[in-house]
């Protein structure tokens, strides 16, 4: 039997569960309105704080990263350790008098310049520059700009002082260096003996002045102290002796390249003659000095 009115209420029933339907789809696609509005603070400081401690970490870094080294040697032997931004980092002394130095200063995040003008001005220091000491100064660092730029500055430092010789270092030879228990400085003098002196070793140099060092290489090289050997061409050693046992001059002309004397008894290529056997010098084989 037709009931016009159940089928009324089975529309609005319809209409019901259509409307509450409806409002569950708006729901799921508008995510309620309320929670759309709310910001996701909790991200966003969590981003922000990975980002602000790399940042932290790698500036801390730079500036504990040593890129530099000042070596300064006399007879203390101290190297200097210096960041990007110019500060020192540490002071390494490498003998006795170097390690108690670098303990009576503190130099540690100063500029590069006045920790250098303070191991200048320290009485250790100025002692052994009032004995006419030779002050080495070496300037390591693997960015060539940068080592210019300190280099003139540690020249400026040590202009009043004539006896000084301050150069650019190769970092190479640092780890070299410290395994043999030297600064660079020292270890770059050490070397330059040892090809002379194959028999010293890094101990024997350790507790040597700088001054010591350079004229115990001048020694062995022949040269006269404190001075490097002469090889003008009028001071070029001769290679040979002419025949003759006594010492004075030869006055006839050798096949040498000019006129000498020498002072003992030899078998050369020149011939020469003179009064009393006279030795002049001729091409080959002999050790004294000919004019050319």
């Amino acid at each position: 039997m037709h009931d016009p009115l159940k089928e009324a209420f089975g529309q609005i029933h319809a209409e019901a569960e259509l409307k509450e339907h409806t409002l569950t789809y708006l729901r799921e696609k508008t995510g309620n309105y309320a929670q759309a509005r709310s910001f996701p603070y909790r991200p966003v400081l969590s981003m922000a704080a990975c980002l602000l401690l790399v940042l932290c970490l790698g500036l801390w870094r730079a500036y504990f990263t040593p890129v530099s080294v000042i070596s300064i040697d006399i007879n203390p032997s101290l190297e200097l350790e210096i960041n990007r931004f110019d500060r020192v980092l540490s002071v390494e002394g490498y003998n006795e008098d170097g390690q108690a130095l670098a303990d009576s200063l503190d130099l540690r995040f100063l500029s590069y310049q006045d920790a250098l003008e303070q191991v200048l001005a320290s009485e250790m220091v100025t002692d052994c520059l009032a004995r006419d000491e030779f002050l080495s100064i070496a300037v390591a660092d693997d960015n060539t700009q940068r080592q210019e730029t300190i280099l003139s500055t540690v020249r400026a430092c040590t202009a009043q002082h004539q006896n000084s010789h301050c150069y650019a270092a190769d970092r190479t030879d640092l780890d070299a260096a410290h395994e043999a228990g030297l600064s660079y400085g020292k270890y770059q003098a050490f070397l330059e003996l040892q090809a002379l002196d194959p028999e010293v070793t890094p101990q024997d140099v350790q507790q040597m002045t700088m001054r010591e060092i350079r004229e115990r290489i001048a020694a062995l090289s022949g040269a006269a102290a404190g001075q490097t050997p002469d090889t003008s061409p009028d001071q070029t050693p001769g290679q040979g002796y002419g025949q003759g046992n006594g010492q004075g001059y030869g006055q006839g002309s050798a096949q040498g390249n000019g006129q000498g004397y020498g002072q003992g008894s030899a078998q050369g290529n020149g011939q020469g003659y003179g009064q009393d056997s006279g030795q002049g010098y001729g091409y080959h084989h002999g050790q004294g000095y000919g004019h050319e």
